[in-house]
């Protein structure tokens, strides 16, 4: 009984679309010559992989075991295949990416077209959401993303952190010249504060921590007449002196260092936000991938984002 890698490809495009007709034309195939080689397939094992329906097609047991032990296969012979057409030719091949719209436009979307002057024939799909998706499942290569360092050691994926990040409280010159600035965290229970929700009701409260030797966290609960899941729109507010927000410091650093924006109670800050390279677990990593990464790695290091400081004047010395 011989099968071949055509076969375990045939088994997992029917199982991912659940239709011999999209397996078909993802393959190139003719549906007959689909139906035929699926049945010979069947013949050679002597068991049933798929029950068939008119409206669909869904594997037997015994067709879930091929098709589990089938995928790292072929993830091998794809690995391999990397692995000696980057040794003859330079990098190339496809990276299916993720992050979040914000931090994926201003920052990611950037480092990523310059890294790809040095890679031209490395294809990169950069994907924009607020959720994020099961990797593995919908085959992406990794995600930048933006979450708590206890978050990112997950089992689901290996980690990297590319920079440090917190979110800060901003306000505008104008709304400070109209209700002050708050000199106490209790004192925010007094002020128009703007909300950004998201996949969650998480925006309504901030946990805020003290930095310096205290290293304590508050829970405050804020109030407000404007919220958006739209953290672009609430920033916007912000500068328009609507009120105070919490964002992130890659978002706000140079609206800050031009005085659009201001720091608010500087001491503290919420600390859920360092930017992560998350991948999905898989025995080899391509090395257009390994190359991405290790180019954001030390792109992000140094937080480009932070104002550089001004260079210091060395004193006369006296003689």
């Amino acid at each position: 009984m011989t099968i071949h890698r055509n076969d375990l490809e045939l088994a997992l495009a029917v199982q991912e679309t659940g239709s011999l007709t999209k397996a078909s034309e993802k393959l190139s195939l003719s549906a007959p010559m689909m139906t035929k080689r699926l049945a010979a397939l069947e013949r050679t094992l002597g068991v049933k992989l798929f029950f068939r329906t008119t409206r669909k097609v869904t594997p037997t047991t015994e067709g879930e075991l091929f098709c589990e032990r089938a995928k790292p296969l072929i993830e091998n012979f794809l690995h391999l295949e990397d692995i000696l057409r980057e040794q003859i030719h330079e990098p190339s091949g496809s990276i299916k990416l993720v992050s979040t719209f914000g931090f994926g436009r201003l920052w990611l979307g950037p480092a990523i077209a310059e890294w790809s002057k040095q890679y031209p024939k490395v294809r990169v799909d950069l994907r924009l959401t607020e959720a994020l998706p099961d990797l593995a499942a919908e085959g992406y290569d990794a995600a930048v993303w933006l979450w708590a360092p206890s978050l990112a050691n997950s089992a689901k994926w290996s980690s990297r952190l590319l920079a440090n990040n917190e979110r800060i409280l901003v306000a505008s010159p104008t709304y400070v010249a109209s209700h002050g600035k708050p000199t106490t965290i209790e004192e925010l229970a007094h002020h128009e504060c703007l909300a950004v929700h998201e996949s969650d009701d998480r925006g309504s409260n901030w946990l805020l921590t003290q930095g310096g030797k205290k290293n304590v966290t508050h829970n405050i609960k804020i109030k407000g007449s404007l919220s958006s899941n739209s953290g672009e729109l609430v920033r916007d507010w912000c500068v328009q002196g609507r009120g105070i927000m919490l964002r992130s410091r890659w978002d706000v650093s140079k609206l800050i260092s031009t005085g659009t924006l201001t720091r608010v109670l500087p001491d503290f800050a919420m600390k859920d936000a360092n930017i992560q390279w998350l991948a999905p677990f898989r025995p080899h990593t391509p090395l257009r991938v390994s190359l991405l990464r290790d180019y954001l790695v030390a792109a992000f290091k140094a937080m480009p984002w932070l104002p550089l400081a001004a260079p210091q004047t060395k004193r006369p010395q006296r003689k």
